[in-house]
């Protein structure tokens, strides 16, 4: 079972939305094989499961907006706001949808996003140690130094633009 999900379809689902990471209700429901309007009744039946911290439906802005991201026609594909879900969501969708394949794509998931929390914390313990460093050298090693953390501004920006993002007042 676990070599039929793949994981790089997780990896580039998961979205950040309002500042936290998050995952469609249509990708969810596509990896538990089941409609996404029968994943969102299922929700709907246990709405007391899911805080807004745990899921939330997206505004009509910002579905405007993913409407125009993702080039969907005004005349065919999702019409209603889509529910997102955090990871917290995701792993209480396992004891609403009671299915083996639900509990191995919750396995998944949930590995998904300890390595992005992991991969996160790794950049902030390496600038931090090069902190340290940059510390204890003199300026010969600056240019070294500089060149290391333009790197990493590099590697931090996304390789595609996906998602979108709305600034808050």
């Amino acid at each position: 079972m676990q070599s039929v999900i793949n994981k790089e379809f997780i990896a580039n689902r998961i979205f950040i939305i309002r500042g936290q990471k998050v995952m469609f209700d249509k990708d969810l429901a596509a990896l538990y094989h089941v409609l996404t309007r029968n994943l969102n009744k299922a929700v709907a039946r246990n709405l007391d499961r899911f805080p807004r911290d745990f899921s939330f439906q997206l505004t009509s802005q910002e579905f405007e907006n993913l409407k125009f991201q993702f080039g969907t026609s005004s005349w065919g594909g999702t019409r209603k706001a889509p529910r997102v879900f955090t990871e917290q969501g995701v792993a209480m969708l396992s004891s609403v949808l009671k299915s083996k394949r639900a509990v191995h794509v919750n396995i998944a998931i949930m590995r998904a996003f300890v390595r992005l929390r992991m991969i996160l914390s790794s950049h902030k313990q390496l600038a931090r140690r090069l902190d340290e460093l940059e510390g204890r050298y003199d300026a010969q090693f600056k240019i070294v130094f500089g060149a290391i953390r333009q790197l990493m501004k590099e590697e931090e920006k996304p390789k595609r633009g996906i998602g979108f993002h709305i600034k808050y007042d």
